[in-house]
């Protein structure tokens, strides 16, 4: 991980300490793994936790059921926003809450510090990993690294012949090179978060907007984002945040670029629809998931042992090889049958340092600088998918 990439968020992680201290309260983590409870609850992106009913070639669940004795639940959660409100609700043990949602759980106290003495598989967690800004605060560790990866532009093979270079697809009306424009032919994700593709896409194709960090942005530079936001509108038929919503969408409904996820790439592909995947040359938002622990957990101990679970070579191999993502454990991108060794390569393992990690906009940016929150980013990007 780069210095300057710390330094960006550095910011961050200072201004959520003070809210950390106020709401977390004095609860310590634990010193020790009791007796399991029985289960395990999970909020989990789709995909994440598999058991082998969509393909019995992955399933990191069973075994784990049998030999812990603790039964897995899984809720699916579409986007972060309601990873952060299940949370909140309560009633579950983990969650895998991306940047945009971990400094959030951090700073509202709903997540607790985790005891990495009691997760042996911790010291074979990618070391640019180990101490990431987005759930490590004022040197407390909030969770265990779970995968990562960018979110890719799919675009339909039988339009584009050659890969499409830039987000202008989606962002900018234009003729493809099928003769017909993109109007009515591209999505965009269902979530506040994605302004910072539009900032990503800007700071490239803009670049007097002075635009550094896409989670970073400035009145002038929100509000340049925001235009592009309301110009793509009238492109977007139909915004995605179900993942198994959007594949069908690609086979039934004309489109043909979108931000996505490698999950979804992967799984078009499996069924020979014609798709491609790119990181363009603007880079790409990502994810980097961390597996936290809710503070009222009431199965402690088999969360634990799920976390310790989660960060094994075969584990992070398997999930890497079914959802198109990169391992949090090195170890995983060797001698894996599903991921091959090839697979880490593939699915990106080397572009971290192209990555922008989704985290929290907040108020006080890195610099002294006053930067837009997001909750204006919410407010204002729930005004925009309503407004056509």
């Amino acid at each position: 991980m780069t210095k300057s990439f710390l330094k960006r968020l550095t910011a961050v992680s200072l201004v959520l300490v003070f809210g950390l201290l106020i709401s977390c309260g004095k609860k310590e983590k634990i010193t020790a793994i009791g007796a399991t409870e029985g289960e395990v609850s999970i909020v989990a992106w789709p995909g994440y936790i598999e058991r082998g009913e969509t393909d019995k070639a992955y399933d990191w669940v069973t075994e784990f059921e049998k030999s812990s004795g603790c039964k897995v639940t899984v809720k699916t959660a579409a986007t972060s926003d309601e990873m952060v409100a299940l949370m909140n609700e309560g009633g579950f043990d983990l969650v895998t809450a991306s940047g945009d949602a971990s400094l959030r759980l951090i700073a509202g106290g709903k997540v607790q510090e985790i005891n990495i003495d009691l997760i042996p598989s911790w010291k074979e967690v990618d070391a640019r990993l180990q101490n990431a800004p987005w759930h490590t605060v004022d040197g407390k560790h909030y969770g265990v690294p779970y995968q990562w990866g960018p979110n890719v532009l799919m675009y339909n093979k039988k339009v584009f012949k050659t890969a499409p270079t830039s987000w202008n697809v989606v962002f900018e009306e234009q003729k493809l090179p099928d003769g017909k424009t993109n109007k009515g032919r591209v999505q965009a994700f269902d979530g506040p978060i994605y302004i910072a593709d539009a900032a990503l896409y800007l700071k490239k194709a803009k670049p007097e907007l002075g635009i550094n960090d896409p989670y970073e942005l400035d009145e002038k530079q929100y509000n340049a984002a925001i235009e592009l936001l309301k110009k793509q509108r009238q492109l977007v038929p139909k915004y995605w945040h179900d993942a198994m919503v959007q594949v069908d969408d690609f086979k039934k409904e004309g489109l043909v670029a979108s931000s996505t996820w490698p999950f979804q790439v992967n799984l078009l592909t499996a069924d020979k629809q014609p798709v491609g995947s790119v990181v363009p040359v603007e880079g790409a938002t990502g994810w980097a998931d961390t597996t936290m622990l809710h503070k009222d957990s009431k199965h402690v101990n088999c969360a634990y042992k799920w976390m310790e679970h989660s960060i094994s070579a075969k584990v992070q191999g398997d999930l890497a090889s079914w959802f198109g993502s990169v391992p949090s454990v090195p170890a995983a991108c060797k001698g894996n049958a599903l991921l091959t060794d090839e697979g880490c390569a593939t699915n990106g393992f080397d572009n971290f340092e192209k990555i922008s990690f989704w985290r929290t906009p907040v108020e006080n940016c890195s610099g002294g600088r006053k930067c837009v929150p997001y909750k204006k980013w919410a407010e204002d990007y729930i005004a925009i998918i309503g407004s056509k």
